[in-house]
């Protein structure tokens, strides 16, 4: 596989409200920022057909869903956080193409799902946010994905793992990205670190990632996820593995980067790492 056909990367990339507009993302967080804007503006280059977001807040309670609108247009409002993203406009591509082949696979896999295709859906700041600096112009058509109560990891690892799928027999450059945090046991106070032990887990996990040791996460990850407090326990994050692992198998020399320095944000741990082939990555550099 090259870069055109298929999924050509996998990555983690940060959604705090407070990125989501200058006048209110603390010094310490214009990181997140500015490596998702390079990180953008590097993948746009290589001129991928499609963004897949996998958002820890779209939350489904029993289906798997994917958006089958032609275009996204809305305002998007953080329900939990009305003061910092009262309403802001956007406007995407859909590919309706891709997120209905995907729904069939799923199906196929036994993994329950429904359509999502609704007027009246709009998107979550999840999925809002890190698009707004990754592709501020709308350049790249978005199908969104959410996260599921009900499904433990081996489902997020096979629904993530379909994309793959999908992405290689349709042959289009597809970049997935879960929008999560790591550790995510939040503490009244933006400025807050994670717990010593919990921030000393996610550097683990993302060194493992930088390196490529994709198997050895998934390995640990459910008892990582737990110790951790991974945002959503862990189920963005686990649905990017599956497609990152399946990713390997086709290009097996796949590491990861870094997009910015990782960041706190009210006892959370956030940082942008794309996984990818040498071939993708020395592109990016």
């Amino acid at each position: 596989m090259t870069t055109n056909d298929g999924v050509m990367a996998c990555g983690v990339v940060a959604h705090v409200p407070t990125l989501s507009r200058a006048e209110i993302t603390p010094e310490y967080q214009n990181t997140l920022v500015e490596g998702e804007r390079r990180l953008g503006k590097q993948l746009r280059a290589l001129k991928p057909d499609l963004w897949v977001v996998i958002s820890t807040h779209w939350v489904s309670t029993f289906n798997w869903f994917t958006t089958l609108h032609e275009s996204h247009r809305g305002i998007c409002v953080a329900e939990e956080a009305p003061d910092l993203i009262p309403g802001i406009p956007y406007e995407y591509k859909g590919d309706p193409e891709f997120a209905s082949a995907l729904l069939k696979e799923w199906t196929g896999r036994g993994i329950p799902c429904q359509e999502n295709k609704t007027a009246h859906y709009s998107w979550d700041y999840g999925t809002y946010v890190p698009l707004s600096h990754l592709d501020p112009e709308s350049e790249i058509p978005v199908v969104s994905i959410p996260v599921v109560l009900m499904a433990n990891l081996e489902e997020c690892l096979d629904a993530g793992s379909a994309i793959v799928k999908i992405a290689q027999r349709q042959k289009k450059r597809v970049v997935v990205l879960a929008s999560s945090a790591f550790s995510h046991a939040l503490v009244r106070g933006r400025e807050h670190w994670p717990r010593d032990d919990r921030l000393k887990l996610d550097q683990s996990v993302i060194e493992q990632l930088k390196r490529g040791d994709i198997d050895q996460v998934i390995d640990g990850f459910q008892d990582y996820s737990r110790r951790s407090v991974v945002e959503m326990g862990g189920r963005a994050i686990a649905t990017m593995l599956g497609a990152a692992s399946s990713m390997k198998q086709q290009l097996p020399d796949c590491s990861g980067i870094t997009f910015g320095d990782y960041a706190q944000s009210s006892g959370s741990g956030n940082v942008n790492i794309l996984l990818a082939s040498s071939q993708v990555l020395d592109q990016l550099k």
